[in-house]
């Protein structure tokens, strides 16, 4: 007989709210933020179509981060924080490759990665004062 109360048991629980919240919260992995910072995909980020649906009109965007913001003030802010700068920190190395996995399962002699030259992205109104002087 089944329970009157309706109560599931066993593997057919849902889910708990953190893995919910945690998945809702996904942000880009560094190998795909890597990829934007691409000259001509790091253009086409930096200077999108106004879009209603998205933060500040999606007019202010993080590269690094993969963040919109509301305003610039509130951009700006987020450049000073600890969340960016280690997020910079971690940008800093190249990400990894196949030949890496290769090597590391001794099909070759270990290379350590390479460093990467990851620099916070300049402003427009930054590069505009610099135009005018």
């Amino acid at each position: 007989m089944s329970p009157r109360n309706g109560r599931r048991t066993g593997a057919h629980r849902a889910h708990s709210l953190a893995r919910q919240w945690k998945t809702k919260r996904r942000r880009r992995d560094l190998d795909e933020i890597h990829g934007d910072l691409q000259p001509e995909k790091a253009a086409r980020l930096l200077r999108q179509e106004p879009d209603p649906d998205l933060p500040g009109c999606a007019q202010f965007y993080c590269l690094h981060c993969a963040r919109y913001f509301v305003d610039l003030t509130s951009m700006k802010e987020h450049f000073r924080s600890k969340v960016h700068k280690k997020r910079l920190k971690q940008l800093r190395e190249a990400p990894y490759t196949q030949e890496e996995a290769e090597r590391a399962a001794g099909m070759g002699s270990y290379i350590p990665p390479k460093k990467v030259e990851v620099q916070t992205q300049p402003l427009e109104e930054a590069i505009e004062m610099e135009a005018s002087s």
